[in-house]
């Protein structure tokens, strides 16, 4: 079983390679702040603020993406919010807009199934420690723990699923994997332990795990567009690149998630950077936004408490990320104690409780071979965010001059 200890600070290995964007940089991150200039501060924030859209269109013109919408807010609500490029593959597709609604692949992990699970655990429904034999009896004789697939540490791979029973099919092809590694013993990123996780939601709740999340989470929060298999009209979507570069409006574009229907604990969930942002702000308030609690401080607490694994190198929360060879949205100046997530879709989140801010980027992502070029834009929105709206000084901001490029 992983044990806590102390986060010890990484080092960068992100370079800069442009001295335009350098320059940009400087003259935005080191403007005088005195009193004498307090009437120009709206002003100063729109230049700051700018980096970002330049980095972003800088990320269009490269071919990485056709649009994107990027928020930073804290935990009263939104501070930032820019959508940049267009809503779609072609040249005349309509400009993109902050109401877009976007297939947020990954992000389904932390935004619907870890919070549902970890809202049982608070409910006493169940234990980080309870076996999933208990509930899926095709695992009888294993040792895997609820922890270890929030963790990704079941020794689980991934498995190809059976059309005419999809759902019957991952459970029986994980359970067929029992002792060949212990659990516990190694980080292995594997989307069946959500799938896992989501179909327990249904086992435990009597419901299933779009309307659990709906009923839990979305509808008391106000969110109005976060859900599973969504209405294909009356919203303007986000497409995403299918099977044979075919554009998906409103159908979600991970093959195992449309074979389960569209719901499934791993992909699926759909959202405007609106809802998810107010999502991000009730973490950042301990588990209640508005007046309204949906989870426990404790609960919360016990979700983003860091795990350690591989002698510390591998740090994840429950579901959450903090530190892995997926934390890209990290950036370079979020605190250890900051935690988030990615998506396949182009999309990620990332959360500083010690700076109270979050950054949530959703795009129409292009190239998916250019994954280094893509973490980089991940990481370097994250840098600037955190630089530009978390009060860093100048020595700060010089240091992320150092460690960061477009």
């Amino acid at each position: 079983m992983p044990v806590f200890t102390s986060i010890h600070s990484r080092s960068s290995s992100i370079r800069c390679t442009s001295l335009f964007c350098l320059i940009l940089l400087l003259w935005c991150l080191i403007l005088p702040s005195t009193p004498a200039q307090a009437e120009n501060d709206s002003l100063d924030e729109a230049g700051r603020a700018s980096v970002i859209e330049f980095m972003l269109q800088q990320a269009i013109s490269r071919g990485l993406i056709s649009g994107a919408v990027v928020v930073v807010g804290d935990h009263r609500g939104i501070l930032y919010e820019r959508a940049v490029g267009v809503d779609g593959y072609t040249a005349d597709a309509p400009p993109l807009t902050t109401a877009a609604v976007f297939d947020v692949a990954s992000l389904t992990k932390v935004f619907a199934t870890t919070p549902a699970i970890v809202k049982l655990l608070d409910e006493g429904k169940l234990s980080l420690l309870d076996p999933i034999s208990r509930w899926f009896p095709e695992f009888d004789g294993s040792n895997i723990t609820i922890l270890n697939l929030l963790t990704h540490t079941s020794g689980l791979h991934d498995v190809g699923l059976d059309r005419t029973a999809p759902l019957q099919s991952a459970i029986n092809r994980a359970a067929a994997q029992i002792g060949r590694v212990a659990p516990g013993s190694r980080f292995l990123y594997a989307d069946i332990n959500f799938i896992l996780l989501g179909e327990l939601v249904r086992r435990v709740s009597g419901l299933p795990l779009d309307r659990f999340a709906h009923d839990m989470f979305y509808a008391p929060l106000g969110m109005q567009t976060a859900g599973f298999t969504p209405p294909l009209h009356g919203r303007i979507y986000a497409p995403t690149l299918g099977d044979g570069h075919m554009a998906l409006i409103g159908v979600v574009q991970d093959q195992n998630a449309r074979m389960l229907g569209g719901v499934a604990g791993h992909a699926g969930l759909f959202s405007s950077v609106s809802d998810l942002s107010r999502f991000a702000s009730m973490l950042l308030c301990g588990g209640q936004l508005n007046g309204t609690r949906v989870l426990s401080s404790k609960a919360v607490a016990q979700m983003t408490a860091p795990y350690f694994f591989r002698n510390g190198k591998v740090v994840r929360g429950l579901g959450w990320d903090h530190e892995s060879p997926f934390s890209a949205p990290k950036g370079t100046i979020f605190s250890e104690l900051s935690y988030g997530h990615t998506g396949y879709s182009g999309t990620s989140v990332w959360i500083d409780p010690d700076a109270d801010l979050y950054v949530i980027l959703l795009t129409n992502r292009l190239d998916y071979r250019r994954l280094h070029s893509f973490n980089k834009l991940r990481s370097n929105i994250s840098t600037l965010a955190a630089a530009l709206f978390a009060g860093h000084e100048q020595r700060g901001a010089y240091q992320m001059l150092e460690n960061t490029g477009p």
